[in-house]
């Protein structure tokens, strides 16, 4: 009996979510990834040259 209910509740939910578009600051985003990147890729930079350093073998 109550399924009708439940289901209704589960639609009402599913709705808001697929039409709800918040405000979003673009220009903050924007900081926040090329901070990530530009942190990234020095410690990125650090781990291969360790790799490099620990399996390059000359065997010529």
């Amino acid at each position: 009996m109550g399924r009708g209910r439940q289901k209704a509740k589960h639609t009402k939910v599913a709705r808001e979510l697929k039409y709800f578009s918040p405000d979003t600051n673009y220009t903050e985003l924007e900081r926040e990834l090329t901070a990530k990147k530009a942190q990234n890729s020095e410690s990125d930079t650090e781990a291969w040259a360790e790799y490099a350093d620990k399996y390059n073998t000359d065997e010529d």
